[in-house]
């Protein structure tokens, strides 16, 4: 025979639990063992019949052969039938989801998992079996949830738990049902205790922890007291609960926590209790209420630690104003520091607070010019270094307020934001000062994406060793130096993307000049500063390292070149451009490779989306919606909505006239750069950023035909051993260029910084352009020689020649540039020596004479030195008569 069991003073999920285990085990009988709470007990009224359950004196117990227990891990939880577990020939299976505890039961079979209800894991193991369920067994079964969980709302609540009350809902679960027996009306009895409970509450604060503490004394016992305590716990809303009530002979503790801080099983583990970090109980027979009541009150102020408060989450020094600053000094100092409100303060008192409204509704009103002293907030709330988190919150709700100045001893010592607190409680801002994307991987499995074991297997996979020996003499020297060093930006990110890139950018948490300066001394190279920005350069053979000291960065207005000032890690990869650009991997030797992720960049990267840091990001810095479409395109991905809104409204608002025209070549030189540019000139187009770029050019499709082109034109070049330009992207410009007016030819040579050798060229191409490719294509048709080539390619650069070509016969342009390489390498035999050794005066006279040399040979009619002496003495024969006629020779 089999049976199962839970606890006494059985509740929904122990009963739900009970009955799915009763699925499960087809064999086993279902056993209430003991009383059933108040709820239950009024269910099982109405269905006991229905769910097959049995009573201890049904079951005989020496025919036990298995004990299935449920909801709890302990025997002597279950009754008189639990002794069975004892007997060497009872085989016991458990399933609960409680901690772990001394006085567990062996099983041969143990399911424990971490999660609300012991229901959810039996669901699970239903739903894979694909047990069928009718809709009356999914209303039990997600009773049995839903009470142990609260409703989904018990901090020990996981996705499991909600996974599974998902299925069972599918499946047919009533909510009515499971409303009318879980949120039950209290009976008389329960409102005196519930207002006995709640007139002996008291309140206690230790080490910024809320604590409510209540007790009892009845001659009756009262079912539901965790009920009620739930109950007292939303009147009071604390932190932790705790309420003692001695009913008749035995003291009942019921005690509540809703931080991680405290963990109320631990603390009634003394007392025999059991339970969760969350929710606990203890039952004590012939007990004193009192003195149970003052044991757990020292218990809690032994046990619980300080917590983190004002002191470690705020932000120090303080920026600051004077009453008499100006509304329009106190913005730029707002989008300087990317503050929403800064306090106001004469002396070292502080008087007032302005909030980015404040500073909004003044502006909006024409008074940017005003003090600030007639628009901040007098009634200014504030806390001490010790106010804890909890409290921190309940002010910032209450008040409706975003920020809380920190003062001790009268002074202002620092800042407390929303900010701040949602990155406490969300894990931005954790007690190693950043969040890390890693954890720990299963043996045998692969490291998910982002942890730091994976990302030290890239490296080892992806780098060359001399630059995975650099990083690893940088961690030494960091280590030594006492800073912190992380390699940034674009490596990281190619690096987790697979793409090779080289490019290396260090942060230096410290002095980033004074680390560059040992470094370039224990590399020998070459070292370059720039004190201004705390950044170094160093040239270490090939490679080069650009080391900076972590910064943040500022922007005067909109547009301005950012000012720079020295911060940490997170400030310095906040002011980068995308979350994609701003990961880190920490370079010190005892955390090597640790991937550091503030902003979720691991994520976008492999949704594959561009995305920036903050709202006003292309207001700073209009050039970022151009690398926005650079980086788009180049790895195939897509510019986050909500980004490609803010771009849109920054353009609209015509922020990129504000740029120099050298920031905006500078970034379409990079985009003309890509392998592939013609996406991104087409999401240029698409985004209207012609008119800033080069105004009066329209991308027509012939326009992205001959900029298409080009890869394969550099291709075939390549492939046919024929020189290709150092600097492709100058093709891409003068096809561009081509297709400007002459009025927009000249507006690019009059604003953007280009070598005069590109200006003659732009003209060139507008003047001659068309007129020299038809004579390319006659001379590609006909059969003029060589020498014809070459007067029509004369002064016409390589750039210039690929830029006319573009979007023509790929074989054509192959066939010119062997044809131009011969006319390049094609040289008389004869020197001026040659012509010297021929009694011919210097002069003048040699260059005209090898350059006709030099068109016969072209042209094949000279093909050895010999035929070459012998048409320049014919030549000068010829010329003889005309010299002494004219007096002078004219070769």
């Amino acid at each position: 025979m089999e049976i199962i069991l839970t606890h006494n003073n059985t509740d929904f999920d122990g009963l739900a639990a009970s009955f799915a285990a009763s699925k499960l085990y087809p064999r086993a009988i279902p056993v209430l063992a003991g009383k059933l709470s108040a709820n239950v007990q009024e269910f099982m009224a109405l269905h006991k019949d229905t769910l097959g359950f049995k009573t201890i004196k049904d079951i005989p117990s020496q025919q036990v052969k298995r004990v299935i227990l449920v909801d709890t891990k302990m025997a002597s939880r279950v009754g008189p039938l639990g002794q069975l577990t004892q007997k060497p020939d009872v085989d016991v299976h458990i399933y609960d989801h409680h901690p772990a505890g001394a006085d567990d039961t062996p099983a041969s079979q143990l399911v424990r998992e971490d999660v609300g209800a012991v229901t959810t894991i039996l669901v699970e193991i239903l739903r894979r079996r694909h047990c069928r369920l009718t809709p009356f067994e999914a209303t039990v079964l997600a009773l049995g949830i839903y009470e142990d969980t609260g409703g989904l709302m018990f901090s020990t609540t996981t996705e499991r738990d909600a996974a599974a009350v998902a299925y069972l809902l599918g499946r047919g679960a009533n909510l009515s049902v499971i409303n009318e027996f879980i949120d039950r009306p209290l009976s008389k009895e329960q409102k005196e205790l519930l207002r006995e409970l709640t007139s002996r509450s008291v309140v206690l604060v230790i080490h910024g922890i809320r604590v409510v503490v209540t007790s009892a004394e009845l001659n009756e016992y009262v079912e539901g007291l965790s009920h009620l305590v739930h109950r007292l716990g939303d009147i009071e809303s604390p932190d932790v609960m705790v309420a003692v009530v001695r009913m008749h002979d035995r003291v009942h503790v019921v005690a509540r926590s809703r931080i991680e801080a405290v963990r109320v099983n631990t603390l009634l583990q003394p007392l025999g209790g059991g339970g969760h970090g969350a929710a606990a109980a203890a039952s004590i027979k012939g007990g004193d209420a009192a003195l149970t009541l003052e044991q757990l009150v020292r218990s809690l102020y032994d046990t619980i630690r300080p917590q983190r408060g004002a002191r470690e989450i705020m932000s120090s020094p303080v920026k600051t104003i004077t009453p008499d600053t100006t509304v329009d000094d106190a913005g730029k100092v707002m989008l300087r520091y990317g503050h929403t409100g800064l306090p106001v303060v004469e002396g070292d008192r502080l008087v007032g607070v302005i909030s980015r409204r404040d500073f909004d509704k003044a502006y909006i009103h024409g008074l940017r010019h005003a003090p600030v002293k007639g628009f901040m907030s007098r009634n200014v709330i504030t806390i001490t270094p010790d106010t804890s988190l909890r409290h921190i919150q309940r002010l910032l709700i209450e008040h409706d307020i975003g920020r809380l100045p920190v003062l001790e001893e009268g002074k202002l010592v620092g800042i407390v934001s929303r900010t701040d607190v949602l990155r406490t409680l969300h894990g931005e801002n954790m007690p190693v000062r950043y969040w890390t994307n890693f954890g720990s991987a299963r043996a045998g499995e692969a490291a998910p994406v982002g942890t730091d074991r994976q990302v030290v297997d890239r490296m080892r996979q992806q780098l060359p060793p001399h630059i995975l020996d650099l990083f690893d003499d940088v961690g030494r020297l960091a280590d030594g130096e006492g800073v912190q060093v992380y390699v940034v930006g674009g490596f990281v990110r190619d690096l987790l993307l697979g793409v090779n890139n080289l490019d290396i950018d260090l942060v230096v948490e410290g002095d980033g000049i004074c680390f560059a300066t040992e470094l370039a001394r224990f590399l020998k190279g070459t070292l370059r500063t720039h004190e201004k920005f705390g950044t170094a350069v160093i040239r270490w053979g090939d490679q080069k390292i650009d080391v900076a000291t972590a910064r943040r960065e500022f922007y005067q207005y909109p547009a301005a070149l950012p000012q720079v000032e020295a911060s940490d890690l997170r400030q310095d990869l906040y002011r980068r451009d995308f979350t994609i650009n701003a990961l880190a991997i920490r370079l010190n030797r005892e955390r090597f490779g640790e991937l550091v992720d503030f902003f979720q960049g691991v994520k976008d990267l492999e949704q594959g989306l561009v995305r920036v840091l903050y709202n006003l990001s292309f207001v700073e810095d209009p050039t970022r919606i151009l690398r926005a479409i650079r980086f788009e395109q180049r790895y195939g991905f897509t510019i986050e909505p909500q980004t490609m809104g803010f771009a849109r409204e920054a353009i609209a608002r015509q922020m990129i006239r504000e740029l120099s025209y050298e920031r905006m070549v500078d970034e379409l030189i990079l985009i003309l750069s890509e392998e592939n540019p013609a996406p991104a000139l087409r999401r240029l187009t698409e985004l209207g950023l012609w008119e800033y770029l080069l105004p009066g050019l329209v991308w027509t499709p012939w326009v992205e035909v001959e900029v298409s082109a080009v890869p394969s034109m550099l291709k075939a070049l390549a492939e046919a051993g024929l020189p290709v330009p150092q600097r492709p992207w100058v093709v891409y410009f003068y096809i561009l260029a081509r297709h400007l007016s002459m009025e927009g030819v000249c507006f690019v040579n009059d604003h953007y910084p280009l070598k005069q050798v590109m200006r003659d060229d732009l003209f060139k191409l507008h003047k001659e352009g068309k007129d020299t490719n038809q004579a390319l294509m006659n001379w590609l048709r006909g059969d003029d020689p060589l020498s014809r080539l070459e007067s029509i390619l004369r002064d016409w650069s390589e750039e210039a020649i690929l830029a006319l070509r573009a979007g023509f016969s790929l074989p054509d342009t192959v066939r010119l540039f062997e044809a131009w390489r011969r006319i390049r390498e094609t040289r008389p035999c004869l020197t001026g020596n040659d012509l010297k050794a021929l009694k011919i005066p210097p002069g003048p006279i040699y260059a005209r004479i090898l350059n006709r040399l030099r068109r016969e040979r072209l042209d094949g009619r000279l093909t050895d030195a010999g035929a070459e002496r012998d048409f320049v003495r014919r030549l000068l024969q010829e010329e003889a008569p005309a010299s002494e006629t004219k007096g002078g020779n004219h070769v």
